[in-house]
């Protein structure tokens, strides 16, 4: 059962034994808390949200993926996707040779622009076995280039390996108001706050206090996209006031809550 009491849906990754071209794309909707288990694919995946908002996990962390955005995923790395509101998104796979001096030996989400998106959404009505020597192969080849070139967003949370570390995080992903400091923490783990601190850093390299900002924010898109307003997702992350909210998240994201959900329309 998700958090708004809507029963989960398990959905069925693709199975594919082979690409038919070195790129392949299909076009999917997920309804609000349906999910993909976790599974991986023999090939690189970038996973593009071009309505609603997805959630990535990972082994070593999750990733916030909102409309407009994408998260590349490497050959063979386990993963699970899960919908945060209805979504809308275009999966692409590509083969070693298509992602050729690409970095796409780690998992991070970037931001699609204006003429990706529409070279996405032209790609997505290709048939499987597309001409390589047409028309069709010169759009992915300027595709693969603009793919190249999308700059990365910080919409990554680490998560700890550490056991005592995974209490407090797991704590705080289920209640990110939650406003114990370090102190309170270290006493429930049985640790002194410096040892606590240190931990922190040598597991996800940010701060107790950087990884709960970057926690609250996150959840704080995810919130906004299921249609709650600034003031009331402002405090329900553990923020005193919407516009301290709009502080954090206009330096972490370069743009107000209100400029960053209006900007671009869902396809």
């Amino acid at each position: 059962m998700s958090a708004n009491g809507q029963e989960d849906m398990l959905l069925i990754p693709p199975t594919l034994t082979q690409l038919p071209r070195p790129i392949y794309v299909r076009a999917q909707a997920m309804a609000s808390s349906a999910h993909f288990a976790e599974h991986q694919h023999e090939w690189v995946q970038f996973l593009y949200a071009t309505s609603g908002m997805l959630r990535v996990t990972l082994p070593s962390g999750s990733f916030t993926v909102p409309s407009r955005f994408a998260v590349w995923i490497p050959a063979g790395m386990r993963h699970q996707v899960s919908a945060q509101t209805e979504v809308s998104f275009r999966s692409l796979y590509l083969t070693a040779a298509a992602t050729s001096g690409m970095v796409v030996d780690r998992s991070r989400v970037v931001e699609v622009t204006a003429l990706t998106r529409e070279l996405i959404v032209a790609a997505a009505k290709l048939p499987p076995e597309y001409d390589e020597q047409g028309r069709a192969g010169r759009l992915l080849a300027t595709l693969l280039d603009e793919l190249a070139d999308l700059q990365e967003a910080e919409m990554y949370l680490p998560l700890p390996s550490d056991a005592r570390l995974k209490i407090i995080c797991e704590c705080l992903m289920q209640d990110p108001s939650d406003d114990r400091e370090l102190d309170a923490w270290a006493r429930r783990i049985h640790v002194s706050s410096k040892t606590l601190a240190r931990m922190f850093e040598r597991e996800t390299n940010m701060s107790f206090r950087q990884w709960r900002q970057r926690l609250r924010l996150c959840r704080g898109l995810e919130f906004m996209a299921s249609g709650r307003s600034v003031t009331e997702v402002a405090l329900d992350v553990g923020y005193s006031s919407s516009s301290s909210f709009v502080a954090a998240f206009k330096q972490q994201f370069g743009k107000t809550p209100r400029e960053f959900m209006q900007n671009g329309s869902p396809l």
